[in-house]
């Protein structure tokens, strides 16, 4: 029985760090968002990430560097498309609202990264996964129907609650939508970049690795092409506003100590679903990523819910929990899977 629950139970704790991280994001101040997020990525892509593999992988250095160099530089790749993605998810707020753009970022995401898998799995694993089929797409489309429902009900919130923007920028439907919709699309290679990486983590086990535990070899790559990215983005940020001097703020322990935090959060949301994914086996790569997106918006709307954010708006709230209940569906759906 544990063999069958076990994957599902490392995908729903995923869940509750991946819907958990961005109460980090709060406590930015008076930190710039530039100075913020640089230690939040060398954290959570790059310290935690490796000191993590390190401990359960022998040997990780000549694990990685025996990689053929073709899956390296996949896999790298993909975590830096999946890098552009969160920077595009950014410039998607202003124009459409955070509540919107978080709907369609996370609707897309978990179609994508699901049936990206499923389309470009080989003669054999296709023929593994075909009596899986009818479960595995109804799933997708039933997951895709709670979250626009939960979107719909934040976008519903804001307009009673009369969030109002302050970025200056003009509201534009259409080209928000086009933004988040390739935000969207960009965020599931990092699910891809994961299946791409599988050579990693086969050399993983050949070194002693035991079978959950060979992912967590596989986002150390997977993540340097993210980290890039991110850090990329965030040191052109530091020099195109002149903010190095945030560094140096006083009174800034606390932003310091919630962006680590928030690393921890987040890539032990990945190191976790990584697990889950591995022990699923074929399936793994096509469920387990919609799954903890899915149960991580329901995490993410509860600490809403705690922090007050939903006060005044009783019918959006209403329809946020069917979306959760909708969204449920999909999960108990593509589990039976």
């Amino acid at each position: 029985m544990e063999s069958i629950f076990l994957p599902f139970l490392l995908v729903i704790f995923a869940s509750i760090f991946q819907g958990s991280f961005g109460l980090g994001m709060k406590f930015m101040n008076p930190l710039k968002w530039e100075a913020w997020w640089l230690v939040h990525s060398i954290f959570a892509m790059i310290l935690i990430p490796t000191i993590w593999a390190y401990f359960v992988t022998p040997d990780l250095y000549n694990v990685v560097t025996s990689a053929p160099t073709e899956d390296i530089l996949k896999a790298m790749a993909f975590g830096a498309l999946w890098g552009i993605g969160g920077i595009m998810f950014g410039k998607s707020v202003p124009y459409i609202g955070i509540s919107l753009t978080y709907g369609i970022v996370m609707g897309v995401c978990a179609a994508a990264g699901g049936l990206i898998p499923l389309f470009t799995a080989t003669d054999v694993e296709y023929q593994k996964m075909a009596p899986a089929l009818p479960y595995i797409l109804g799933g997708v489309a039933i997951m895709l129907i709670g979250v626009a429902i939960t979107a719909y009900a934040g976008v519903k919130k804001d307009k009673i609650k009369s969030i109002t923007k302050t970025t200056g920028e003009k509201v534009n439907l259409k080209l928000g939508l086009i933004i988040a919709i390739i935000s969207g699309f960009l965020s599931a290679f990092l699910a891809i970049g994961f299946t791409a990486g599988s050579a990693i983590g086969d050399l993983a086990q050949n070194a002693g690795a035991i079978s959950r535990n060979s992912s967590l070899a596989i986002w150390v790559v997977v993540l340097w092409g993210g980290f890039a990215i991110n850090a990329g983005y965030a040191v052109f940020l530091l020099f195109k506003n002149n903010t190095w001097s945030s560094f140096t703020t006083p009174n800034a322990s606390k932003a310091y100590m919630w962006s680590i935090i928030a690393g921890i959060l987040w890539f032990g949301a990945l190191g976790i679903y990584g697990q889950g994914a591995t022990l699923m086996g074929s399936l793994g790569d096509v469920i387990a990523w919609p799954i903890m997106l899915g149960l991580s918006l329901i995490v993410g709307n509860i600490w809403s819910y705690l922090n007050k954010e939903w006060e005044g708006a009783k019918k959006p709230f209403y329809t946020m929990l069917f979306g959760v209940l909708v969204i449920i569906v999909a999960v108990v759906v593509m589990g039976y899977s």
